[in-house]
């Protein structure tokens, strides 16, 4: 399924489920168990300052764009192999449009 416009207030709710308890998406909220959100549009994997990263993340080489996150979170272990992300990922693609609408917003 393509990229699709994302429902703004569930991708708020899937946040707050499924990611907040790991990450941040303000400029002050800083690292947590996961990195900081902040930025991370046209940000390479493995580069938020002060997270420990393991290899694979830092060598993934991936830039963080709407299609790159759509594929990274229906498995983010398959997407990068090594990840030590643990979240099994969202697999219907309306759950990852509402989520990366919501990121795109509060990450920016």
């Amino acid at each position: 399924m393509a990229k699709a416009e994302g429902d703004l207030k569930k991708g708020a709710n899937l946040f707050k489920t499924r990611c907040a308890q790991c990450h941040t998406t303000d400029a002050k909220g800083g690292n947590k168990t996961g990195p900081a959100l902040h930025g991370l549009f046209g940000r390479q994997t493995g580069s938020v300052a002060g997270y420990a990263y393991t290899d694979a993340n830092k060598q993934a080489g991936v830039t963080w764009d709407e299609k790159s996150l759509f594929e990274y979170l229906e498995n983010p272990k398959k997407y990068i192999p090594g990840t030590k992300m643990a979240f099994g990922g969202l697999k219907k693609p309306k759950d990852r449009n509402d989520l990366i609408a919501f990121l795109k917003k509060e990450c920016s």
